[in-house]
Order: structure tokens, then sequence, then C-alpha cells
């Protein structure tokens, strides 16, 4: 039986039918009401009931940034709106007779990645998704490990520099300020204003755009700068050296890097490979991990979503 996957972005709700497979076999895209909850709750439930019409659908799956609670149910905290203890579950059900999960975006993409993509046929994954933050999840035993309140995997936040740059978090040096794609900018705007020769390619780009956004550096990084190159390695570095401190502790099989730094390849994964081997404790005397970039690009979201909604309502 289908199930149908909602991932709850800071602009857009992309929902999508998805089939025990992981096929998408319908979807849709419509602006997220950010002013409103209510006006949210809404839009949610008419792309539910546009996706289900004339379908057979298991329940519910939504996926969104934050803070979920342990059931599965409330958003504690909501980070593109400002959420607390919102009811989420509560009101989309109110509106539908499907059962609904929610979950956090990071943790559903996770499950796709572990169900479809580059994690299948594993039972130990860790993702770290390189993107505007940095987001994470853990699998274990083929279980998503969501912790004693629901939290759990908010691997940005591990604290690489003590007493180091200022985290959007509240705390000092994580390492979503190391290794994230916003953080890959600010150093490419940093080296380009610098006068270093190695920023001539960044504010030439930086000149011609009038901004330097991520699209420049990519660019600047797919040109061979060495500058960008250089930049895009420091990124590598400080990933690595976090999944070597998270092998320790979790010993995955396998950890998926995606979001839009991923999209760097091999580029990025050769510097987070030799980082990870150079600071994994005990070099030598245990297994090496995989390192692998994600499968899915734009869909992983929706279609973790409602894997899990399955998982969650195949006893019905």
């Amino acid at each position: 039986m289908h199930a149908i996957g909602i991932d709850i972005g800071g602009t857009k709700i992309a929902g999508a039918l998805v089939a025990e497979n992981g096929q998408i076999l319908k979807e849709t895209r419509v602006p997220t009401p950010t002013s409103d909850p209510a006006e949210l709750v809404k839009a949610v439930v008419g792309v539910i009931q546009e996706l289900r019409d004339g379908q057979s659908v298991l329940g519910v799956g939504v996926a969104m940034a934050g803070f979920i609670d342990a059931q599965q149910s409330s958003v504690i905290y909501g980070t593109n709106f400002g959420w607390k203890n919102f009811p989420l579950k509560t009101e989309i059900e109110a509106q539908l007779d499907l059962p609904v999960i929610v979950e956090n975006d990071a943790n559903a993409a996770a499950w796709a990645e572990y169900r479809f993509g580059a994690g299948r046929g594993y039972q130990h994954m860790v993702m770290l998704t390189l993107g505007t933050g940095v987001g994470g999840a853990v699998i274990v035993d083929g279980r998503m490990l969501r912790g004693g309140f629901g939290v759990a995997g908010e691997l940005g936040h591990l604290r690489v520099v003590p007493d180091g740059i200022p985290c959007g978090c509240g705390q000092k040096g994580c390492i979503e300020s190391y290794a994230s794609g916003t953080a890959l900018v600010r150093t490419a705007r940093e080296l380009a204003a610098s006068g270093d020769p190695a920023g001539k390619r960044l504010a030439e780009l930086q000149a011609e755009a009038g901004e330097l956004t991520g699209a420049q550096v990519y660019q600047a990084i797919t040109e061979g700068d060495e500058g960008a190159l250089g930049l895009l390695a420091d990124v590598g570095s400080w990933t690595g050296q976090a999944i070597a401190s998270l092998s320790a502790v979790l010993d995955p099989e396998i950890v998926v890097i995606g979001g839009g730094v991923s999209s760097a390849g091999e580029l990025l994964l050769g510097s987070i490979r030799e980082a990870y081997r150079k600071h994994m404790p005990a070099a030598g005397y245990r297994p090496e991990l995989e390192i692998v970039t994600a499968n899915f690009v734009n869909d992983a979201g929706v279609v973790g979503a409602a894997d899990l909604a399955r998982v969650a309502f195949s006893d019905r």
C-alpha cells in the first residue's frame, strides 16, 4: 500500500505519493505559508488530499526542520517558524481520516538513503548533510536513533573548536560553523576580500555577480581554482575529523554525505576520507567505515517521510 510523504521547508511544501519500493508515483509543491500555523496546516492537508485522490493510502509522514518529540507528534521547536510545542500531528489528523507521524527532516532524508539509496544493505549508518547548516541522523541496527526526548542526531552541533566561531544554536565552535555551505561561503568571501592571490578568482566572480554566493564558489571549484579548492578541503577536513569522533561512539559501517556541498563529489570526499583516517582512534586496529555521497538529491525528505509512515502504520 502507498504512503504519502510531506517535506515542509521554509519556502515550499513538497509532497509525494510513494510506493513500497521508494518510487514516487505522484508529487506536488505549494508555497509555505509562514505567518500563520493554521494556514500552514491547511496547506499541508490540501497537499495530502490532492495526492491521495483515488489512491489507497496507509498513512502520512511529515518532515520538517527542528526538534520533534519522541512520540513523533509535536514540534518541540520548529527551526524555520519559531514554533514551540506545536501539536502538528493532532492538527493535521483533525482534518483527515489518515494517521500521521512527524519527523525531523534530516532523519527523513537519512531514512530514504538507508532504505533505497547509498545506505541500502547496511544496518548501521550515519548521515551528515552539509547545506545551510549541518544536519545529521543516526541509524543503529536498522532503527532510527531518536534519543530519550526525540532530538538525537543533531550532529552539526558537535563542538570541534572550544570557544570557536559562534553557531546559530547559541554555542561556539560547532561543526556547523566550519563545515556547512554557509561556512564555505563565509570563508570564500573572507578570502576574496583579503587581497591574497589565492582569492583572486573568487574576487573576480564576486565583482561579476555583485555578491559571492554558493553558486559562484561552486563555479570556482569546478574551474579548479586553487583558492576555492583549498576552502573545500578545509570543509572536508573538519567533516572527516567529526566522523572520526563519531566512529568511536557509534561505530557505523557507512557515512553518507548529503546537502548542497556534497555536489562537489570526490573533490570533497577525498579530503573527508584523508582527515577521517588521520584522526581515527586506534587507526590500523579497527575496520574503516565507508564514506559516500547521497544518492537522492531533492526527494529524500518526502521518500523517507513516506516510508517511515509505512513502517509506523504497517500493522494497521
